[in-house]
């Protein structure tokens, strides 16, 4: 009789476990959007404020590359640009004679047109002083021409020079490594004193705040789910569970296996599909831990 009793309880605890809803729809792992900083130039690295735990914000300073050598360049290139610019000529000064000169032997033809209209002087002097004054006139074209071009020449080469600081500037600083998000230092590669070239990683950064849930989901279950839609993430500490409030945010179009040309039911319902769910953290979820996710129907 005893025996009895037993085997109608086992069966009865087995009936009221296969009857009990599932307490989740789909399992996997948390991760974060992680970043590397590299180095973007050659030198020593004076200051690196990224210890694995530390908090920053986007654009924050974490990183000083040495910057002496291209202050270097940057000044022989300015002392580079004032020896131009001293050799820059005068215009209006140097062709300031030839200006007066001019002036005067029109001055000089005047006086023989009218010397020559009233006959008091040769026809020959009055062409001399055409002569003149078309000389003049020729030598200050000249001149002008002569400086302009020169000018230019000097111009040209100053702007060569401003485009080559710009460069400098550009490079002084990308010296200054920052944060391209805001989020926690989970890896230091360096450490500060070591010479770094550019392309070497200094740091990973991760944005933990935003936390994402990576799932799987069977084919069937692809019906019951769709971007933006609300469904309930869960996390184990130990014996407590928590829940949160995810949002899913991708949900990728081929399955995670090949399939073969032929399926069966059972092979169809072993095609899993991943999505990517969305969760706010508190503190508490960390990258890699498990968690579970039930689709709100």
């Amino acid at each position: 009789m005893n025996r009895y009793l037993l085997l109608m309880s086992v069966a009865g605890l087995l009936a009221g476990c296969s009857g009990k809803e599932k307490a989740y729809d789909a399992t996997g792992t948390f991760e974060a959007t992680e970043t590397t900083v590299y180095a973007e130039q050659n030198g020593q690295l004076l200051t690196l404020n990224a210890d694995e735990g530390t908090n920053v914000t986007a654009g924050e300073e974490i990183a000083l590359v040495d910057t002496t050598a291209i202050w270097l360049q940057i000044k022989q290139l300015r002392a580079n640009k004032n020896v131009f610019a001293s050799q820059k000529p005068d215009m209006q000064k140097q062709i300031a004679a030839t200006r007066q000169q001019l002036a005067k032997a029109k001055t000089e033809q005047h006086r023989y047109s009218e010397l020559v209209a009233d006959g008091a002087a040769p026809r020959k002097m009055l062409d001399d002083a055409k002569s003149q004054v078309d000389v003049l006139q020729k030598q200050l074209e000249a001149q002008i021409s002569a400086l302009s071009t020169n000018t230019r020449s000097l111009d040209s080469q100053m702007h060569a020079v401003d485009a080559q600081v710009d460069q400098l500037y550009d490079q002084l600083e990308k010296c200054h490594v920052k944060s391209p998000i805001s989020g926690t230092v989970i890896e230091k590669y360096v450490e500060r004193g070591e010479l770094v070239a550019a392309g070497k990683p200094l740091a990973k950064i991760a944005d933990v705040e935003n936390m994402f849930l990576r799932a799987y989901l069977t084919s069937a279950q692809l019906k019951d789910i769709k971007l933006g839609q609300k469904v309930t993430v869960m996390s184990d500490y130990g014996n407590e569970r928590k829940t949160y409030e995810g949002v899913v945010t991708w949900i990728s179009s081929r399955s995670e296996f090949t399939p073969k040309t032929i399926l069966t039911d059972d092979e169809r319902a072993d095609l899993v599909y991943a999505v990517k769910i969305a969760v706010k953290n508190d503190g508490l979820l960390k990258i890699g831990m498990y968690g579970e996710v039930k689709i709100n129907l």
